[in-house]
Order: C-alpha cells, then structure tokens, then sequence
C-alpha cells in the first residue's frame, strides 16, 4: 500500500510539472516581442485586413486561456495539433523523429556510462599512479570540450581530412539509416554521434565513480568484509561497487532525461539527424508554439518517468532505500 501510495504521489507530480512546464512555455512565446504568430503567418508584407482574418480563423482573437485549453486538447485529447509556421501536423512529425533521437541518445548513454564507471574504478584502484593522472587529464579535458565543437572538428577530419585512409574510410558524412533498413548502416551513422554525445558525461562520471569508490574503500562494512576473509574481487564487486554506483545511477537518470530533452539539440545539426532535437531548433528559431509545447511536454515526460524508474534501481542497489 505504501508504494501504491509512492507512485500515486509521483504520478500526481508528473501532472503538476507538466502543467507548470506547459503553462511557462505558452506564455512565454505570447508576450515576447514577435510571438505574435498571426503577424508571422500572414507573410512579409501582412495588410491589418489579412492579420485579422487569420487571427479569427485561428483563434487568436480568443482570451489566452481560451487558446491554452484548445492547443492542450489538440495535443492531448484531439491529437491533430497543426504548426503555425508550415501547417503540418506536429505529433507525426515528432512520431517520425523520436526513433532518430532515442538511437542517439540510448547509445551515447551506453558509451559514456560505461566507460565512464570503467575509467573511474581505475582511476580509484590507482590512485595517485601515472594511470590515475592519465585519466584524470583525459576527464578534465572530455569536459571542458563542448560537444557541437566536437563534432563540427570529428566530422571535419573523419569525413575530410582522414577519409582516404581505410581505418576511416567507411565513416559516412552525416545523416541517418534506420535499423530496420540496413543494421551495418545505422551503426556506421551513428557512431560519431555517440562518441560526441558521450565525451562529455564519460569525463564527468569517471570522476564521480572514483571519487565515490574511494569513500567507499574506506567504509566500517568495507573493513569488516575484508577483516572475514572475501576476496578483495567480492569485496570490489558485492560492496565497494554496489554502494559507489548509487550517485551514477542517480546522475545517469538526470543526464540521460536530459541528452533526449535538450543535450541532442546540438548533436543532431551537425550530423545531420532530423531528430526531435533538429525539429526543436527549428521551432525555436521560427517561435512556432505548437511544436515547441509537444516538444516541452515530451521532454518533461521523459525525464519524469526515467528518475521514476532510477529510483527504482536505488532499491536495488541499496535495500535501506524505500519509494515512500
């Protein structure tokens, strides 16, 4: 009963973020300066005559909440919500981009998450050795790089520069090749991308895993482990790791909620992936609302139900962790 109780309570925050989330956005792009979606639809010379007439037929002659209500029953209820600048429908756009986005974030996660806790347990087992330091330079500089940088130079010499080599020769230019089309190709595809996406985050956790592996070393249970007799491989894996790991998988749900809400926003330009992060960029430089309201919700959503399912995991990590 208690965790129904848990659940009920996240599910009831869920709706009170989303409505908040969804609430910010419409406002926002109605008072800034040309959010006025009727001007920008009625082309580069607008008459006050054309402005009105598509104002009436839109509904944006309507009280704001008015329009809040209809475009949240076009996007949840109705699910034909039209964008305003190319009169298309948003939710199949989004539906198309959403395979695109998850590949390269599902992968990126895998690479910088588990390189990420690889390089930090060396990093700790070693401290203070030359392999310590190497990785420590390696860290700092994976995340100090930014990452739409990183690709626009990985591109530059992978596709370019060092294309004519054969160790390269086969890195495609960009774009996307779903994996239901060729599996070979949609892995060629991506691979730059993932190694952008995940540079970063594979610096950040590495730190974090040694940093949390040596307070952990140093813990009453960790000495009273040893002190019986585990082999030190036991002790590392059943209670040195098990305990240290609880941070990342914390810090993974965050980051990973984020790369496909936002961090993809400046991967997929750049290589050419018309992703929820390419539809987003374009809805925000032509201040289209619907798309952009879809987008925050799907985000938020997202985020939402992937630190639900990391708390999950915190019990399972640590059994003296309760949902409630």
């Amino acid at each position: 009963m208690n965790a129904w109780r848990a659940w009920l309570r996240r599910i009831s925050g869920l709706v009170i973020v989303l409505f908040a989330l969804s609430v910010i956005v419409f406002v926002i792009f109605n008072v800034i300066p040309g959010g006025d979606p009727a001007v920008r639809m009625a082309g580069r010379h607008p008459t006050a005559a054309n402005i009105r007439a598509i104002r009436i037929a839109w509904g944006f002659n309507k009280p704001l909440w008015t329009q809040y209500l209809d475009m949240m029953n076009r996007l949840l209820i109705k699910h034909n919500l039209i964008s305003y600048q190319n009169q298309t429908p948003v939710l199949p756009t989004i539906g198309r981009a959403i395979p695109k986005t998850l590949s390269l974030a599902i992968g990126g996660g895998a690479i910088w998450l588990g390189f990420g806790v690889l390089f930090g347990v060396l990093s700790g087992l070693n401290q203070g050795k030359w392999v310590d330091r190497i990785l420590t330079v390696l860290a700092m500089a994976g995340i100090s790089t930014p990452i739409f940088w990183l690709g626009a130079v990985m591109l530059y010499l992978f596709t370019y520069v060092w294309h004519g080599f054969f160790l390269f020769s086969w890195i495609p230019p960009g774009g996307y090749v779903p994996i239901t089309q060729s599996p070979l190709q949609w892995f060629e595809h991506l691979l730059l991308p993932w190694i952008c996406l995940s540079v970063v985050s594979m610096g950040f956790y590495s730190r974090v895993v040694r940093n949390s592996l040596l307070e952990v070393k140093t813990a009453d249970y960790v000495r009273t482990a040893r002190a019986m007799g585990l082999s030190g491989r036991r002790v590392l894996l059943r209670h040195i790791l098990r305990t240290a790991l609880i941070p990342v998988a914390s810090l993974f749900a965050l980051d990973f909620g984020a790369a496909v809400g936002g961090t993809v926003i400046l991967i997929e330009p750049v290589f050419g992936i018309n992703g929820v992060g390419a539809y987003a960029q374009q809805a925000v430089s032509q201040l289209d609302l619907p798309p952009l309201m879809a987008l925050t919700l799907y985000g938020g959503f997202f985020i939402v139900i992937v630190n639900a399912l990391a708390d999950l995991l915190f019990t399972r990590l640590d059994p003296r962790i309760s949902l409630d």
